[in-house]
């Protein structure tokens, strides 16, 4: 992980790649509030997950990781309200197969646990850009 500021979101996000290399989704659900709100564009469509059951078959998805190196090449975040907006550089190994892709994530949070996520792709693994 390089370029994560030492601030409370930089724990956090710290935490969040952490558990998604170690596999824990139980672990990663409890960052997240009961009624959390998950928008991804992984797929080139966009995808909309609402609440904890629905996110937890999202994130199904970080069984398949192998390997997992992210690169920060912006960040932002607020205080009040609790908000982080980033880009990454994002290498992974899935299947055998080592991919390269750009992610654009932002957060808000609520009590100091995620309440809404874009999950965004910036450039698949293609090489074509969102």
């Amino acid at each position: 992980m390089e370029n994560v500021p030492d601030t409370a979101l930089g724990h956090l996000y710290r935490e969040h790649i952490q558990l998604i290399l170690d596999k824990d989704i139980e672990a990663l659900l409890d960052q997240y509030t009961d009624d959390c709100l998950l928008i991804s564009s992984f797929t080139k469509k966009p995808i909309v997950y609402q609440g904890r059951e629905q996110l937890r078959e999202h994130m199904q998805g970080i069984l398949g990781i192998d390997g997992l190196e992210t690169e920060v090449v912006f960040w932002g975040e607020t205080e009040d309200p609790q908000t982080l907006m980033i880009t990454e550089k994002i290498t992974m190994t899935v299947a055998g197969e080592r991919s390269e892709m750009r992610f654009a994530d932002s957060w808000v949070l609520r009590d100091g646990k995620i309440a809404i996520h874009f999950a965004g792709m910036v450039q698949y693994p293609d090489g074509s850009l969102a």
